[in-house]
């Protein structure tokens, strides 16, 4: 069975969010910081330091 990566990445986000509890504004910057950090000149060190 092959689930494509946007549903597991949602399944995975919803679960965790409703198991854990975290504060909404901590969802917020979380996912925020990651998308404006995603085009910024420091995505390729992010990159070489998660790898």
């Amino acid at each position: 069975m092959q689930v494509p990566l946007w549903l597991a990445l949602i399944v995975v986000g919803y679960l965790g969010v409703k198991l854990t509890r975290p504060p909404a504004w901590l969802v917020a910057v979380l996912l925020l910081g990651g998308f404006l950090l995603a085009d910024s000149v420091l995505a390729p060190a992010i990159d070489t330091f998660l790898k």
